[in-house]
């Protein structure tokens, strides 16, 4: 693990770390995250530290870290694995787990964002050994994702995509009232708000907020509670439902210092809680992780209603610029959230590695596995 690359002049250098390494030192990967291109928060110290509390990371999980003479410039965290993109061989993956929804690496902005990311690719070919790599939930139109698609071709590597998905997303407007007038689903817009009069009638309707402290612990316990009562309960996958997961729902949102912000929204009927959306804050956008509703309220849409005030309080309170949904393809937000970022699968082999399969190979061969498991997906969902 102590392999290290550089460049001649180059002050900064590549390695490979561990997790154990990175969390002896958490002021310098904090400064990172302050700094960094990435919109996302789930390569953080807080996001990964509550991976490992909770069992879903170990102090052996692998990154490609880029320093310089001031710290940090770079992480991506990674692991090897048997894939049928490598017909049943190794290949190497960003970390995963269900609650990582992007996968860009953390760069740091400055001068020589181009001059880091070729380093960072020369640690991922490292890192690989030459192996290819299958990446997905990669925003590849962003900056972040186009300049390091841009670094992989400088060095040579081969990439091509296995999908993508236009996931839904909020930019802040001037105002409220210049969202609601640009809408492009203003149908959509009248049917909440009449759903929300309606339920109004019921009692009163309030937003509760909380950032930090009990209330944000009771509001976590909430959710768990909440999410367990519904089908997802019966079905076995609320995050109650698994002692890891309720575990890294308490870990994710306990006060743990950092550029991490957390909140939690909550939409309450006379005080009573009908829906709860957990979300992490990095730099500027709100990463809007998980929701849920009481199921008796199901009628009047608690969930979506609880969307559109967050809406409504992000360009009334200023607490983010933009609002990342989160989902994955088809979600019921297209139709709430009007812009769109695109997410991709990708599949990048390094200059240089065996090509007994083909890049079109392996994609096509990761296609067909998606294929497969959307199949299986409709099918057990008309069941």
């Amino acid at each position: 693990m102590n392999t290290r690359l550089g460049r001649a002049g180059d002050p900064r250098s590549v390695s490979i770390v561990t997790y154990s390494d990175l969390a002896a030192d958490p002021a310098s990967w904090d400064a990172l995250m302050e700094r960094a291109l990435t919109t996302h928060p789930h390569y953080s110290r807080h996001v990964i530290a509550a991976h490992h509390a909770a069992g879903l990371a170990d102090a052996s999980l692998a990154f490609v870290a880029v320093r310089g003479e001031g710290g940090l410039e770079a992480l991506m965290p990674f692991r090897s694995r048997r894939d049928i993109s490598g017909l049943g061989l190794n290949v190497t993956r960003p970390f995963l787990s269900p609650f990582i929804t992007q996968t860009c690496p953390l760069v740091a902005d400055g001068p020589d964002v181009t001059g880091t990311l070729d380093l960072l690719v020369a640690g991922l070919r490292n890192a690989s050994a030459g192996r290819p790599w299958r990446w997905p939930l990669l925003p590849a139109e962003t900056r972040l994702g186009r300049g390091l698609l841009a670094a992989m071709d400088r060095a040579g590597w081969v990439h091509g995509v296995v999908g993508r998905f236009q996931r839904p997303i909020v930019e802040r407007r001037d105002s409220y009232a210049a969202f609601l007038d640009g809408h492009p689903h203003r149908s959509r817009m009248k049917d909440l708000r009449r759903r929300h009069r309606r339920l109004s009638k019921h009692g009163s309707l309030s937003l509760g907020v909380a950032t930090h402290g009990d209330p944000l612990i009771d509001a976590v316990t909430g959710f768990l509670s909440l999410e367990r009562a519904g089908w997802k309960g019966r079905a076995g996958t609320a995050l109650a439902c698994d002692p890891q997961h309720e575990a890294f729902a308490r870990a994710l949102f306990a006060d743990g210092g950092g550029p991490i912000g957390l909140r939690a929204d909550t939409l309450l009927l006379d005080g009573r809680p009908l829906s709860i959306s957990l979300a992490l804050l990095a730099g500027e956008t709100a990463t809007l992780l998980k929701t849920t509703y009481d199921e008796n309220a199901r009628s009047h849409a608690p969930g979506l209603l609880l969307e559109a005030r967050i809406i409504e309080a992000m360009h009334e309170t200023g607490f983010a610029r933009r609002l990342d949904s989160a989902t994955l393809a088809g979600s019921v937000l297209e139709n709430l959230y009007p812009d769109r970022e695109a997410i991709c699968e990708i599949i990048a082999v390094p200059d240089g590695a065996s090509q007994l399969i083909s890049l079109d190979r392996r994609l096509r061969l990761a296609m067909m596995e998606r294929d497969a498991k959307a199949l299986i997906k409709r099918v057990l969902g008309r069941r």
